[in-house]
């Protein structure tokens, strides 16, 4: 029995040596292949998305004429949002036969290529053109599949159709609610490719361009002119190519922008984005029940007054029960307050309401004049003060209370301007709160929070949640914009300090001076975008 278990032993020690042996061996000759297969320049597809490198981004350059590539991480809420889209804009692409193709880079595990193309955030999109890596565009589309598909479609072929006589003219003209022609006496001028490169950029419109004489004759046209032609409104609007100054890309858009929308806009899902994209700067609201007679009867007067100020207030009418529910906070109101009208100044959200109770067309118009030659006050929200908005370590201030608490020349005021929603306010909130309780008993530092999606002031905008301020003690009124770490100890130092740190001192300025945002329809939210 011993020989045969010694036997036994000699014969299988072998045999399990070469089994450990064999085991090592598949295991490098996996870790071989998988790093060949990252060294290859070969390209694999997921769901019709090029799966780009380091090692294979040069050759999906050269392979495909128009490229937009996503530089995602992997973590990044916006890119799994986009994610699904994306695909489907993939295939689309694909199926057609298109030129372009999706591609998409981990930015986040390729940061040779990530630093090349100086990704900053996620997703980014960009756009590389016959092989180009030095000078890719950016992608400036909507963020849906319909979007990439259009930007991407504009990008492939002819950005605008080139018509050839009258009759495909007139049709082209008729086939949608917007067309817009140029009319060129060469298209090979500077005009022309000017409106070629806004064509490519307004995808949601369908453009034409035409150069022969009878065009021109039919259209009663004599030098090169731009027309917008609608189904609504005025039928034709004409946009002359000043000879001196040629045709500037961003003044064509702004004017298509402004001029393509109706006169009187209803707000819902399918013209938000022309609402906010038309970049007007002020923004005339009427707020009603569309399910009340003698409330849609308002919208004649309103209607009336818009032809006066085109370009520069926009009017958009507003269900309080339907989709315009949701804005109705923004404003302080609730449906109750329907019929009820609101001027918006779109640089820095600042609100003017119309106290009268007419809605007639003169009134309205007389308002407007009033509010654009700086002669009515803003309307400022402002919550009621808590019955011990005082009595705690964290003083809560409102918009009627701010202006006594902040500017007492006594007291050097340290106020957080926060958003009940926002995750990086409720993140901060234990340390303002140890700062509060930090600070309670002393004679001359009060610690403070403000609601600012509830509370207005007139001279301070408040942009980003959360943002804080340091109004220091003593006349001039003047404030501080604190912009470092937020932890009760770098709170402590900033305060210790008189307001201001060793390192990056944040900049004082007059509370009058302090500038408003720009161009941001809805402020305080997201770009879309999730930071490095």
């Amino acid at each position: 029995l011993v020989w045969l278990l010694v036997l036994s032993l000699a014969w299988l020690g072998p045999a399990l040596g070469d089994e450990e042996k064999d085991g090592e061996v598949v295991a490098e000759e996996k870790k071989e292949k998988e790093e060949d297969e990252v060294l290859s320049d070969e390209i694999k597809e997921e769901d019709n998305v090029l799966v780009l490198h380091e090692h294979n981004f040069a050759r999906a350059l050269s392979e495909h004429q128009l490229l937009l590539v996503e530089f995602y991480a992997p973590w990044c809420g916006h890119c799994q949002q986009l994610a699904p889209a994306y695909t489907r804009a993939a295939t689309e692409l694909k199926n057609e036969s298109s030129l372009a193709r999706l591609g998409k880079v981990d930015a986040t595990a390729q940061t040779a290529l990530a630093n090349e193309f100086n990704i900053t955030s996620y997703p980014t999109l960009k756009l590389f053109r016959d092989g180009n890596r030095t000078h890719p565009l950016p992608y400036t589309g909507i963020m849906d599949t319909q979007g990439i598909v259009r930007w991407m479609q504009r990008r492939a072929g002819p950005s605008a159709t080139l018509l050839h006589d009258t009759d495909t003219a007139n049709a082209f003209a008729n086939s949608q609610d917007l067309v817009v022609i140029g009319f060129f006496k060469d298209l090979k001028g500077k005009a022309a490719q000017a409106f070629y490169e806004v064509a490519a950029e307004m995808v949601d419109m369908q453009f034409g361009v035409a150069e022969a004489a009878e065009l021109f004759q039919a259209y009663g046209l004599s030098a090169d002119t731009i027309c917008l032609f609608k189904k609504f409104d005025e039928r034709q609007t004409n946009f002359p190519v000043d000879p001196a100054r040629g045709l500037d890309t961003a003044e064509l858009t702004r004017l298509l922008r402004v001029h393509s929308l109706r006169l009187v806009t209803e707000f819902n899902n399918e013209t938000s984005n022309q609402i906010f994209s038309a970049k007007i700067p002020h923004h005339m609201l009427l707020f009603l029940n569309k399910s009340s007679s003698e409330q849609l009867s308002l919208q004649d007067g309103f209607k009336a007054a818009a032809s006066n100020f085109r370009g520069e207030v926009l009017f958009v009418v507003v269900d309080v029960n339907g989709y315009g529910a949701d804005v109705l906070s923004f404003f302080g109101m609730t449906p109750a307050d329907a019929p009820t009208l609101r001027l918006v100044k779109m640089e820095n959200n600042r609100k003017y309401q119309m106290e009268q109770d007419s809605f007639s067309d003169t009134a309205i118009r007389t308002f407007i004049q009033a509010v654009l030659d700086g002669k009515v006050k803003p309307h400022l929200l402002s919550a009621e003060p808590p019955e011990d908005w005082d009595k705690q370590p964290v003083k809560v201030l409102v918009g009627k209370t701010f202006e006594q608490v902040a500017f007492d020349e006594t007291k050097n005021v340290f106020v957080k301007f926060y958003a009940p929603w926002c995750s990086h306010c409720q993140a901060m909130a234990p340390a303002w709160d140890e700062l509060g309780e930090r600070y309670k008993d002393h004679e001359n530092i009060v610690i403070a929070e403000m609601d600012a999606t509830a509370n207005e002031l007139e001279n301070i905008t408040i942009h980003g949640f959360p943002t804080l301020h340091y109004f220091p003690a003593g006349p001039g009124r003047k404030m501080v914009e604190y912009k470092s770490a937020r932890d009760v100890e770098t709170f402590s130092k900033f305060l210790e300090n008189g307001g201001m740190l060793p390192v990056e001192p944040p900049v004082v300025s007059e509370v009058r001076d302090c500038l408003p945002p720009q161009g941001s329809p809805q402020p305080l939210l997201g770009e879309g975008t999730d930071p490095v």
